[in-house]
């Protein structure tokens, strides 16, 4: 298969999550953009390289999994995904910020302004209009039973099958023992891709 992996705030390509699917799903290509900082950038991009690069699944964490909900017509699985980026700002807030990984243009840092922490606002108040009913069966949600924000497992809930949200002991970040007990007994149950 061939697996997009959306990474998630401050994060990058070079995610230790993306090692980690790497290492566990060595038959299959895993790729992984860095994703633009403001929202108005991302999107667009995001679904541009979607569609570019076709893959068979995208699998995307906390903001990465917000973004990846709205790649329609994919099969998706969201690993406590952050619908609310605008409201957590514990993270999403103003000023100076140090990425955590390496991103393919160097950047070491970047900037969080007021129109960002809005532009964010705006799109997640549209993120689940107009789901095609065709689309609910194709997307998954992983969530955290100790996760920062756990008001996101009715959300999904709401707006997609209630039999596709599944809870796991963890936190809030993907780790090996997650990635082996969970995320990829789920991938195999996963229907085959169409030719």
């Amino acid at each position: 298969m061939k697996i997009i992996y959306f990474h998630g705030f401050g994060s990058s390509h070079a995610s230790g999550t993306v090692e980690l699917l790497r290492l566990h799903l060595p038959d299959d290509e895993i790729i992984a953009p860095d994703i633009p900082v403001d929202p108005q950038e991302a999107l667009p991009y995001l679904l541009q390289y979607v569609e570019q690069e076709a893959p068979d699944l995208i699998i995307g964490t906390s903001m990465g999994g917000m973004y990846a909900q709205q790649m329609r017509g994919h099969r998706r699985i969201l690993v406590n995904p952050a619908f609310n980026m605008s409201t957590m700002s514990r993270v999403l807030h103003t000023g100076e910020h140090r990425f955590f990984s390496g991103r393919y243009d160097g950047q070491k840092t970047f900037r969080i302004t007021r129109d960002i922490i809005q532009r964010h606002n705006q799109m997640e108040r549209q993120q689940f209009k107009d789901i095609p009913e065709a689309d609910k069966p194709l997307v998954w949600g992983l969530f955290g039973t100790r996760d920062v924000a756990p008001k996101n497992y009715d959300t999904f809930k709401k707006h997609y099958l209630p039999d596709h949200a599944i809870r796991f002991e963890g936190e809030h970040q993907l780790n090996d023992r997650v990635v082996k007990q969970v995320l990829l007994p789920l991938i195999k149950t996963l229907p085959q891709p169409l030719p």
